[in-house]
């Protein structure tokens, strides 16, 4: 994978992050995603994070060290491995780990994704 490769894939997923934040805004707890009205930003915010790891995990397939650059192994497994459960669990979606994702994960990956495009610029 090019680098402009993984710049275009580095914006998808800063756009998608970016996407995610606002559909959030308006859940105040894992509750909130539950009512009938409000459902459906799960369903979308679930879509969101799966469509974010593929990316994730379209790049460290390619370039396994450009991900460590920001954080280690251990970190971008467990995001990636995300994927993987909404992927192939998604009738057992815990509504409560979207909600830590959103409410406690979302602003680290997100600075450390600008960190690597960034790195670009050096």
């Amino acid at each position: 994978m090019d680098k402009v490769e993984i710049e275009i894939l580095l914006d998808f997923i800063i756009e998608n992050i970016e996407l995610v934040e606002k559909r959030f805004k308006k859940i105040k707890d894992v509750d909130d995603f539950l009512n009938e009205e409000d459902l459906t930003i799960l369903d979308a915010i679930s879509m969101r994070l799966q469509a974010r790891k593929e990316a994730l995990k379209n790049i460290n397939k390619k370039d396994s060290d450009f991900l460590l650059q920001v954080a280690d192994k251990e970190y971008w497994s467990k995001i990636i491995k995300t994927r993987e459960i909404i992927s192939h669990h998604y009738i057992n979606l815990d509504a409560e780990i979207v909600y830590i994702i959103c409410n406690e994960k979302l602003n680290e990956l997100k600075e450390n994704i600008i960190k690597l495009k960034n790195s670009f610029r050096r």
